[in-house]
């Protein structure tokens, strides 16, 4: 049962890495499974035997996971884009008191801080605007799947962080739910390979700064997420009278999602 259990668990988590604006590693604080990630991360050799046994049915959950929720985004992705970016956009910012209490819980908020979220999503929002402006969207190649890998294992080692806005950016998103509906080989297996280097190179490095700069580190992330919010809003629709009102329904549905996703986060540290 433990087991079953922990494949359902890495199911949940695994929908973190396809839906934007929830976040796959606040998904596995949530199941109580995020330090023993980042302990085993950041110690490979550790206990390698018994960590590998815990991960494996976490591992086929997410795996599970990202095909079932994939399969899902990318039909409703192909019929509702815009209002389905809504609800994205409502459930980012869902997430970002969250991302506010935790900037603050080892430290309360200073001037430096409050200076770093503001610098870094105004910096951001304009490089985004003007990068999309001036390179367009990224070509599809084997190297920017694993970049776009290498973003959806960044938001494993860090919670509240959702990559899958940036891949909206990026005109990734749509094209990754459908490779990964299909099970793409020249989609996946590049994914992989920068999940895994994210996850290998970045773990060690974040646990540090979180420790050392967890305020400072935070604020930057809101303000990433601030910009990268910005940017994904659908400003080429009509938006008569109900569009208006059906795209605010959606925008409140993704900010209840959010909710729902902090509440658990709350109940499992209470």
């Amino acid at each position: 049962m433990d087991w079953f259990l922990r494949v359902i668990k890495g199911m949940l988590i695994g929908s973190g890495f396809i839906l934007p604006g929830i976040s796959g590693g606040t998904l596995a604080v949530v199941f109580g499974v995020y330090e023993r990630v980042i302990t085993f991360l950041a110690n490979i050799k550790k206990d390698f035997k018994q960590n590998v046994l815990f991960f494996i049915p976490l591992g086929l959950g997410g795996i599970l996971g990202i095909i079932v929720f994939s399969l899902l985004m990318s039909v409703a992705l192909a019929k509702y884009e815009y209002q389905m970016l809504w609800v994205f956009i409502g459930a980012i910012v869902g997430t970002l008191p969250t991302l506010f209490r935790q900037a603050t819980e080892q430290t309360k908020r200073t001037p430096v801080d409050t200076t770093i979220l503001v610098v870094t999503a105004i910096v951001m929002t304009v490089f985004l605007i003007f990068g999309q402006n001036l390179f367009g969207q990224l070509p599809q190649n084997f190297l920017t799947w694993i970049l776009s890998g290498f973003l959806i294992g960044l938001g494993v080692i860090i919670p509240g962080l959702s990559p899958s806005n940036f891949l909206i950016y990026m005109g990734m998103y749509q094209p990754m739910t459908d490779g990964l509906k299909t099970l793409d080989l020249g989609i996946v297996i590049p994914l992989a390979i920068g999940g895994i280097l994210s996850l290998i190179t970045l773990s060690k490095l974040v646990n540090l700064i979180l420790q050392k700069y967890h305020s400072k580190l935070f604020n930057f992330i809101i303000g990433v997420v601030i910009a990268s919010t910005i940017v994904i809003i659908p400003l080429n629709v009509n938006y008569d009278f109900i569009t208006i009102i059906s795209c605010l329904a959606l925008f409140l549905v993704g900010i209840g999602i959010a909710y729902l996703m902090t509440k658990l986060d709350e109940n499992k540290k209470a």
